[in-house]
């Protein structure tokens, strides 16, 4: 049985993904929740989002742990794993089913990009159509072996949040992307309904990460109000680009903590260049994450991309 998740103070959370090696821009992104977690006495939950099984790498799980600890970030509580916290979100898509939330729909890619006719963003694909919605939770015993996803019903209406670095913020699933996928019945739950369960059920109360994901916020706010669970503040990063102006991305090895690493880069150096591209300081300053808790503004961090050169320039 899912416990329900219990009130504490402020709870944050590192969750890389261990698709790749983290880079820079997940470092500025990792220093900036950690700093808000620590600056209000709060703790630190670090959780490996692990359940990607067709991307996920082994060895980057451990190396997640190398990468963080090598910037001078720390923990109370972690790393868990995804992967071993399956029956969770088994549950919580139970809870979902009972409450006809959910169904199960067939249509693939191709199905949904001929039906759909209203525009999108590049990033979120096409809006889905509803073709499926007809369909109860129970229907998906009929469709015996064919592969389908769960898709949770989206409201048709605006999901608003207060943002703490975009400021209000307001994104209606429904028009732009529609009923989105929770789970598919042959790899398991996906990325907005296990983030949902992990954080509800571990307690975080402010959730930090990079400005690409605030599309996801509003869809997981309905997932946490169906579940009966209290939401979480919100807060959203401006990105790490390059000088070509491209956001930073695991492909490239040269941005990597690891290739910085090895080519005797300071960590310390590091973190004063991303806690001066925060606004903390008008100059780059050698210094550790500890060094930067009674500093922490939350005001100077806006969306604008960040761009990054080389170390130190």
């Amino acid at each position: 049985m899912i416990p329900e998740p219990s009130p504490k103070s402020v709870i944050g959370r590192l969750a890389p993904s261990p698709t790749g090696r983290l880079h820079v821009g997940h470092a500025r992104t990792f220093l900036i929740a950690w700093l808000a977690a620590r600056s209000a006495g709060g703790r630190v939950i670090l959780r490996i989002e692990d359940i990607d099984a067709g991307r996920v790498r082994d060895e980057a799980r451990s190396a997640a742990v190398e990468d963080l600890l090598w910037l001078g970030l720390d923990w109370d509580e972690g790393p868990h794993l995804q992967s071993e916290r399956l029956g969770l979100y088994d549950e919580a898509l139970e809870r979902l089913k009972l409450a006809e939330l959910v169904y199960p729909c067939t249509c693939t890619r191709a199905d949904i990009e001929r039906a759909a006719s209203a525009p999108h963003p590049e990033d979120e694909g096409p809006t889905y159509p509803g073709t499926c919605a007809h369909r109860t939770a129970a229907d998906a015993r009929s469709l015996g072996d064919r592969p389908f996803a769960w898709r949770f019903r989206a409201p048709d209406l605006a999901v608003a949040w207060d943002d703490l670095f975009l400021g209000r913020r307001e994104f209606a699933p429904a028009r732009l992307g529609g009923d989105f996928v929770v789970a598919r019945n042959t790899v398991g739950p996906s990325y907005q309904l296990a983030v949902v369960v992990d954080d509800a059920l571990m307690g975080v109360s402010q959730v930090i990460r990079g400005a690409d994901l605030a599309s996801s916020t509003p869809r997981q706010i309905l997932l946490y109000q169906a579940l009966g669970w209290t939401v979480p503040r919100f807060g959203h990063v401006g990105l790490v680009v390059g000088p070509d102006g491209r956001r930073l991305a695991k492909r490239d090895g040269s941005i990597k903590l690891a290739t910085l690493r090895e080519q005797g880069v300071d960590p310390h150096a590091l973190v004063g260049e991303l806690a001066q591209s925060c606004g903390w300081s008008k100059d780059s300053i050698r210094s550790r994450p500890t060094d930067w808790i009674d500093r922490f503004d939350s005001g100077t961090i806006t969306e604008t991309p960040w761009t990054w050169t080389t170390p130190g320039g």
